[in-house]
């Protein structure tokens, strides 16, 4: 995404450690949920079932599975934010104990980021006077953590909104009680992976156009074997 750069707006950006990112949580459960339910609805009606059993079916999943996956990422994120956690206080301590082992350490981490020989004491100097910088340089070149950890509570939060309201969506022509509803379920479905597609290429090197047409491909694809799974089953049942 564009920022400024102006001399304040860096200052700004880098002290605030970086803005953290949930669009990865609300894509991936705007997409499932939306999956999950008109999976649901495909394969009902491929059973030739009544479309009450696909609004309490449907129903039930919304609530349930958006929830499963809301505390899925809540816990993901969180042990992220404890691993965060535990490894600074494994530095801090180290630091501590064995400042000098600590210093050989990110003496090497400039030497491979490029500093020239004749700068890098003082480079060493500047980053080890500072013990928050010691660490944040430590975490991020040692361990690949970033430079701050995500809320769960918000991952959490965006996982389960984006599933309930993009999963309600194949439900509303039932509950509308309109005419046709599932052939109308399935176009408003393909128009809303086409857009969520469409959104996520904003954050993405890929088209737009293509974003959109891959993710509405993965939608289709499922509620297409989801409709002949009921179709099939419902052979069994007779």
């Amino acid at each position: 995404m564009e920022h400024e750069h102006t001399r304040e707006a860096i200052q700004k950006r880098l002290a605030d450690g970086g803005r953290q990112s949930y669009l990865r949580d609300f894509i991936y459960g705007g997409v499932d949920g939306i999956v999950t339910t008109f999976a649901i609805v495909s394969g009902v009606t491929g059973a030739q079932l009544a479309p009450g059993i696909i609004l309490i079916l449907g129903g039930a999943s919304l609530v349930a599975d958006g929830f499963a996956m809301a505390a899925g990422d809540f816990l993901a994120t969180k042990a992220e934010q404890e691993e965060y956690r535990h490894a600074e206080a494994i530095e801090r301590r180290h630091i501590e104990l064995y400042p000098s082992g600590e210093r050989d350490e990110i003496r090497e981490i400039l030497l491979n980021q490029g500093i020239a020989e004749e700068f890098l004491e003082a480079a060493v100097g500047q980053v080890t006077a500072n013990p928050e910088r010691w660490v944040r340089m430590m975490l991020r070149d040692e361990y690949g953590l970033p430079a701050a950890v995500r809320s769960p509570w918000r991952a959490a939060g965006s996982t389960f909104s984006a599933f309930l309201i993009c999963g309600l969506i194949p439900l509303l022509p039932f509950l509308a009680g309109v005419r046709h509803p599932f052939e109308i379920a399935a176009a408003v479905t393909a128009v809303v992976f086409f857009g969520i597609g469409a959104l996520k290429s904003r954050w993405s090197v890929e088209p737009w156009w293509l974003s959109a047409l891959s993710t509405l491909a993965i939608g289709g694809g499922a509620a297409v074997v989801a409709y002949f799974a009921g179709a099939w089953l419902r052979g069994f049942a007779g």
